[in-house]
This record gives structure tokens, sequence and C-alpha cells, in this order.
């Protein structure tokens, strides 16, 4: 096989599984991983792969880019409101505590929040926040920060600190990207500095993305697979394998 069809070759994996390893492909094209490396860097210059650490995704699916908060509500949106529903058990009891992230599967989460539920709530994000004060039983606490267009919640070190003196039974959060490697990520620093803080604060990490948002790569990583304790998503197979979900003690639950 010529270099360029081994590349092409390639390419056409990664773009089918989503993720591939120099170690998969070197066993597929039966070259060493020095030769996988050097046709990946050729993909990538094509603008066809991005490489990773072990490996390669789709040049897609590892993004600087954000998309606004409305842009992202209309996408999916079924899938979203079924992860919504199916979260809705992993509120406390009465009287618990929980931090709600910024996104648009957690703002559905909260506009399916029983009137009558009483908790005390924390989050950065004003859709949330607007949709929690319409609950007359939860202490609401917006936190304080430069709100982002974007993303219509706050960020900086006025929240990162305000996080840091909070400890909550349960954290809500959203992503823009689920990896093994990679863990959950977001294309904007001061985002997941936010979200980091956010998973630090909490008991039990609950994590809410539909099934696009696995094998996917964002910019800056904000917090570890081994740091998750659920995962709600759409799909009971998703393409990080169920089997390293269980391994680091992960549960997967499918909306």
């Amino acid at each position: 096989m010529y270099a360029e069809e081994r590349q092409q070759a390639a390419a056409r994996l990664v773009l089918t599984r989503g993720r591939v390893s120099v170690a998969e492909l070197a066993d597929e094209f039966d070259v060493t991983s020095e030769t996988v490396r050097r046709d990946l860097g050729a993909l990538e210059r094509m603008r066809l792969v991005r490489r990773v650490h072990g490996g390669a995704v789709p040049a897609a699916s590892l993004s600087a880019i954000e998309s606004g908060l409305d842009e992202r509500d209309v996408t999916r949106s079924r899938e979203k409101e079924r992860i919504a529903l199916a979260a809705q058990r992993f509120l406390p009891d009465a009287g618990g505590t929980v931090v709600i992230d910024a996104g648009s599967t957690t703002g559905r989460f909260v506009n399916l929040v029983a009137q009558g539920a009483r908790f005390v709530a924390f989050t950065h994000a004003v859709p949330i926040a607007a949709g929690l004060a319409l609950l007359p039983e939860v202490d609401l606490h917006l936190l304080p920060g430069r709100v982002r267009r974007t993303t219509q919640a706050a960020v900086g070190s006025p929240t990162t600190e305000a996080l840091e003196r909070v400890r909550v039974d349960v954290a809500f959060v959203g992503t823009n990207g689920i990896s093994a490697e990679h863990g959950l990520s977001t294309p904007d620093p001061e985002e997941a500095a936010v979200k980091a803080a956010l998973v630090r604060a909490a008991r039990i990490v609950v994590v809410l993305a539909d099934s696009s948002k696995f094998a996917r790569d964002a910019t800056v990583s904000f917090a570890d697979l081994a740091d998750v304790d659920v995962v709600v998503t759409d799909s009971a197979d998703p393409p990080v394998p169920r089997a390293v979900l269980d391994d680091l003690g992960v549960e997967l639950v499918v909306a």
C-alpha cells in the first residue's frame, strides 16, 4: 500500500470511529508507530484529522469554536429533554444543596423541576437562575462574576472564588466533550475554570450530556472521567465504552 492510500484509509477510519489510537492504526496497516505518526501529521496538515494524545480524532471534533446558547438549545432538543427528565432522580431530598451549571440541557433540567421541590441551589448561569426563581421553595444563590454573552453565565475569579467556599450535595454539570483521554472539556478557559470549581464543590457529580458529546474533545479539559459519579445520556452504547466508565466507577444512565 502506498503512503497516500494508507493515509486515505486512516482518515476514513478516524472519521468512521470518531477516535483511533496510534497502536490501532499501526496494527491495521502493519506499519510502525512512527510511520503512523507521520501519516497523522500529514492528515492534520490537510485538516482531515486532529492529533490528540495517543491518536487522532476527526478535525471537526476538536473545536475552539463555541456555539451560542440559543443555537445549542435547538440542537438535539428531544434527546436533551429526555436527559433532563431522567436526571431529576438525582435531586437531593428536601433541604439538600445543589449547584447547577450553565447550558441548554441543564436549562431543560431546571424547567422540569416540580413545583414544591425544596432545596438550596447555587448557579452562575442567568437563565438557570431565572428558572429557579420561579420555584417558591427553592433557596436560590446567584454566583458573582462577569457574564459571558455566549453562555449567559458568570465567569472569572469572583465566580471561582465563591465556588471554592461552597460545598453541596450534587453538581449538575454540562460539557462540550467527553473522552477517556481528555475527560470533560469546553472551548473557553474561563468557562473551564468555573466548571472545574463546580466539580470540586460537590459530593456527587452528575453530567448531563447527549451522545453527540462523546468521543469529542474541546480545547480545555476541566475534569477527568474519574471525577464524575453519573453520566446521563441518550445512548446505551456511547463512543466512550461502557467498560471504561464501569472501571472508573461512573454510572451510565440512559434516558
